[in-house]
C-alpha cells in the first residue's frame, strides 16, 4: 500500500522560513509527477507547486521567486523550501504524487496535511 507522509510545518513569523518535506513509501515501481497543495480555512484546494520526473516545474504565481520544489528520486520524496513566509501563506499543506506500484496501477495519492501557520 502506497503512503505520502508529510513532515516540517509549524508556526513561523512573517519573513521566515519553513521546509516541508514528503515521503512516498510502500510498494512503489515509479513516480510521475509530484506537487504540494494548500488549502486556507474557508478557500479551496489550490496547487502550489509542481515538480515532474524530468524535473520540470510549475509554480503558483503567488509563490513564485519565495517557494523552491525539488525532489530526491532515490529516496521518493519530495521537499518544498518556502522563504519569505507571509501571512496570507498560512494553510494546510498537502502532498500529492502520481504514483504506480509493482502491479502496475496507477493512482494519485495525498497526504494527510502539514498546518503553516504565518504570524507575528
Amino acid at each position: 500500500q502506497v503512503q505520502l507522509v508529510e513532515s516540517g510545518g509549524g508556526l513561523v513569523q512573517p519573513g521566515g522560513s519553513l521546509r516541508l518535506s514528503c515521503a512516498a513509501s510502500g510498494s512503489i515501481l515509479n513516480i510521475a509527477a509530484m506537487g504540494w497543495y494548500r488549502q486556507a480555512p474557508g478557500k479551496q484546494r489550490e496547487l502550489v507547486a509542481v515538480i515532474r520526473s524530468g524535473g520540470s516545474t510549475n509554480y503558483a504565481d503567488s509563490v513564485k521567486d519565495r517557494f523552491t520544489i525539488s525532489r530526491d528520486n532515490a529516496k521518493n520524496t519530495v521537499f518544498l523550501q518556502m522563504n519569505n513566509l507571509k501571512p496570507e501563506d498560512t494553510a494546510v499543506y498537502f502532498c500529492n504524487a502520481d504514483i504506480t506500484d509493482f502491479r502496475y496501477w496507477g493512482d494519485n495519492y495525498w497526504g494527510q496535511g502539514t498546518q503553516v501557520t504565518v504570524a507575528s
